[in-house]
């Protein structure tokens, strides 16, 4: 087979085409990805008690515990 050089002007054209087509659907992908990854993050549970969400809420667990330590300091019941 004998090559020309049109032919393999062709040829490193159509890669060339080819790997861009490639690169466009990666970039829409990593947008893609991006985007999900910031709706999934938006509301987390984490950024909600950082923002005072919950900051007008009071820890029973802590008075629960606050109450005991009183009850056994005055010998009461040391459940």
């Amino acid at each position: 087979m004998i090559r020309t050089p049109m032919a393999g002007g062709a040829m490193a054209e159509s890669a060339k085409k080819v790997a861009r087509q490639a690169e466009d659907r990666l970039d829409k992908v990593a947008q893609n990805v991006r985007e999900r990854f910031d709706r999934i993050t938006e509301g987390r549970f984490t950024d909600r008690i950082r923002n005072g969400r919950f900051a007008d809420q009071v820890d029973h667990g802590v008075d629960q515990g606050r109450t005991e330590v009183r009850r056994r300091e005055q010998g009461g019941s040391k459940q």
